[in-house]
């Protein structure tokens, strides 16, 4: 496994080495060395900063860790900094440097019960910083790289993309991006689950840190294993001005999975009575389409909507409309209430609690592979005044409420705040 993940690197990084030099190439030569005279050069420079703040609170009556039934209660406080760095050169360059850090933590009623006694941890942190650097030309064209990072107690995922961005004719814009994940999951089981040849012969325990692990033999705590997962992601999209009040784009997606895509602490009770952990494919591929349409009413209003179709190998199919409506009260004042409907079928290997039978080679009760219709709608207020808010260095607020409801009972509520400081 570790010389396919290494192959898998290698060609990414190669194929990433060989984007990089055609774009440059490109760049080279719609540059050239003309013109450089009105150009100032200017170095990097802090730009922008954006601080982004939000709770989100969740319940609902089919955890996947107790088998498709028992509470979701979840809630999560989500913090993130982004600090945007802007710079050019004397040939029309402009780079753009945007680093970022967030830091989340939740608290889920239903993980304590990976331990049968309800003893193990219930909520956990997780830190994910980035780094994007692009590059755009005086054509208005751009490449980009980006890397990233998330971790958290039971899983581990770093990822590296890469885009360009084509201006074409007359107001439109050819953009794709590929993107690479290389993920670990830690492999916790149930406690009545822990494999036998793990050598753990007791249930799970938490420390006082909250930090789970499992006693075994002798007393020992041996750490555990981890099993990685792999996505790829190609995207393209164009965007086109079709006139002075309306913006279309098309956009799609085709993404590869493979490695380990269950989660073992997942159970799944069949019609004997029997547990046993989720097991699903391990891989999948899924292709998003979708459709966005931008039209401004007038100086005041903007219709903002979307459509998205989305299947995959599993079985699953999928339909996303939504739309959101900005309305200037003022010029530095607005409202932008939005809505979300959401339909999907359900994925083979979706089955109700008690309902699998030893005959079903892959199996999960997890609803979010069921069937279901789900609807998210709120509003959003953005002040915006000239000169920033008390006229200081921050330029912008925005404040998003929304409710979220879905078919299977679940429902949450999240709200979040961000504020943009401009240099």
């Amino acid at each position: 496994m570790k010389k396919i993940c290494l192959t898998v690197i290698g060609l990414y990084l190669l194929l990433l080495s060989a984007f990089s030099q055609a774009v440059l190439k490109d760049f080279v030569k719609e540059t050239g060395k003309e013109e450089t005279a009105e150009y100032v050069d200017k170095p990097l420079h802090l730009d922008e900063t954006n601080i982004v703040s939000s709770y989100y609170h969740q319940d609902g009556n089919h955890s996947a860790v107790t088998g498709g039934i028992g509470t979701e209660k979840v809630t999560d406080l989500s913090n993130g900094i982004d600090l945007k760095f802007t710079g050019a050169d004397v040939h029309g360059h402009k780079y753009t440097l945007t680093t970022g850090l967030g830091i989340d933590h939740h608290t889920a009623a239903s993980s304590a019960y990976v331990n049968k006694t309800g003893a193990s941890q219930t909520g956990g942190t997780r830190v994910y910083p980035s780094v994007n650097f692009a590059v755009e030309n005086k054509n208005g064209n751009s490449f980009g790289f980006g890397a990233y990072y998330s971790g958290e107690y039971n899983y581990h995922s770093f990822a590296l993309d890469a885009e360009y961005s084509h201006k074409i004719g007359k107001g439109g814009e050819l953009s794709t991006k590929a993107s690479a994940y290389f993920d670990k999951v830690k492999l916790i089981y149930p406690s009545e689950l822990i494999p036998a040849t793990t050598g753990i012969t007791s249930q799970a325990v938490t420390s006082a840190s909250g930090t789970t692990s499992y006693s075994g033999v002798e007393g020992r705590k041996p750490s555990i294993p981890s099993s990685p997962r792999y996505t790829f992601t190609g995207s393209v999209s164009y965007t086109q001005v079709i006139n002075k009040n309306m913006q279309a784009a098309l956009l799609m997606d085709v993404v590869g999975q493979n490695g380990y895509l269950s989660l073992p602490f997942h159970r799944v009770y069949f019609s004997d009575g029997t547990v046993h952990e989720e097991n699903l494919p391990a891989q999948r591929y899924k292709l998003p389409i979708g459709f966005r349409l931008n039209y401004f009413l007038g100086d005041k209003i903007i219709l903002r909507s979307y459509y998205r179709y989305f299947t995959d190998d599993w079985g699953i199919k999928a339909h996303t409309a939504s739309l959101e409506v900005p309305v200037k009260v003022t010029p530095f004042f607005s409202v932008s209430p939005f809505y979300r409907f959401y339909t999907q079928t359900a994925a083979t290997y979706f089955a109700p609690y008690q309902t699998h039978t030893a005959t079903d080679a892959y199996y999960t009760s997890n609803y979010a592979y069921s069937a279901f219709n789900s609807a998210y709608y709120g509003v959003g207020v953005h002040i915006a005044p000239p000169g920033g808010l008390w006229k200081s260095a921050l330029s912008s607020l925005e404040i998003r409420y929304g409710h979220y409801t879905q078919t299977t009972d679940l429902n949450s509520n999240i709200i979040s705040l961000n504020f943009q400081f401009k240099r």
